[in-house]
């Protein structure tokens, strides 16, 4: 019996020429004619957006290209981390695994058979909690021969993963008074980055609304990991200033395309040199320690 794909979810806004770009790069995959694709459109937040938001639904309403396509248009405005926690949730109650794009993510031409691939690759592996096709621009340490590694953080660009993982996070953080006493928990889930502690402090004062800090969260929690390619298969084109979460341009998180499927060994063992590196990649310049320390008191 073949393999079912997992379903493409796409989380867009205003932002229709992302948008288009994003689908266009996904119809450039062999199997987006075998997949289904289900997109979340999220309401207009002023009137100013809803021209926009208007634009971004006749770019879905011309899409074509795959198994069949379902929308999901909100009347009113929810956020994306609403939107992703609520719109995941949904879709992996049905199918049982996933893959999740947000409206800039440019991916290779086999990035679904990668997808894939790693979803039934690792679907057993109850310590791997997220596959992703991205990478952050780091240097692996010489001599490592693996084409995928494993990373104590979850990547919320091009990523996947299975509803019984899914359904272990815990949204509202309700250990959260018990963790901020806990210098072993917080260095544990600062191993992924010295700058996730920080982000899940203020998602909790609600000073940011991120879902993906409290999904990382939620695999530190779990001792579990993130999977990665070695060479990247996604390219964010939305920190051009034009997004939720990067407000202003940037280029530092650019990573050149590598289409040809990586090796999966489906054993993968946390390799800790591996780990170090990409810690450091994630270090928090000391402006902005100083920033965090003086202003929020973290």
């Amino acid at each position: 019996m073949p393999e079912i794909l997992a379903p493409i979810v796409v989380f867009c806004y205003n932002r229709p020429q992302h948008l288009r770009q994003t689908f266009e790069a996904l119809q450039r995959n062999p199997m987006a004619a075998q997949s289904t694709l289900i997109v979340f459109s999220d309401g207009a937040k002023n009137a100013q957006d809803a021209p926009l938001v208007e634009q971004v639904r006749a770019v879905i309403a011309e899409k074509k290209g795959f198994q069949n396509i379902q929308v999901h248009a909100s009347s009113v405005n929810k956020g994306l981390a609403r939107s992703v926690i609520e719109g995941v949730s949904e879709v992996v109650t049905t199918y049982g695994k996933v893959i999740v794009l947000e409206d800039d993510m440019l991916c290779t031409s086999d990035f679904l058979d990668y997808m894939n691939a790693a979803l039934t690759t690792y679907q057993d592996r109850k310590d791997i909690f997220s596959v992703t096709g991205y990478t952050p621009p780091f240097a692996l340490p010489d001599g490592y021969t693996e084409e995928v590694y494993l990373a104590p953080r979850a990547s919320s660009w091009g990523w996947g993963t299975w509803q019984d993982r899914w359904q272990q996070a815990d949204w509202q953080v309700s250990n959260f008074a018990q963790i901020k006493s806990s210098d072993q928990q917080i260095a544990n889930l600062n191993r992924g980055g010295n700058d996730l502690w920080p982000m899940l402090v203020k998602q909790q004062r609600g000073i940011i609304d991120s879902w993906a800090i409290r999904w990382t969260f939620a695999q530190a929690q779990h001792h579990a990991w993130g999977l990665y390619p070695v060479r990247s298969k996604i390219q964010n084109i939305g920190t051009d200033g034009s997004g939720t979460n990067f407000t202003f341009s940037t280029g530092a998180y650019g990573q050149e395309l590598s289409e040809g499927m990586p090796r999966l060994t489906p054993n993968l063992q946390p390799n800790p040199a591996v780990i170090e590196a990409f810690r450091k990649y994630y270090q928090l310049p000391l402006k902005v320690r100083i920033k965090n320390l003086l202003k929020y008191g973290i």
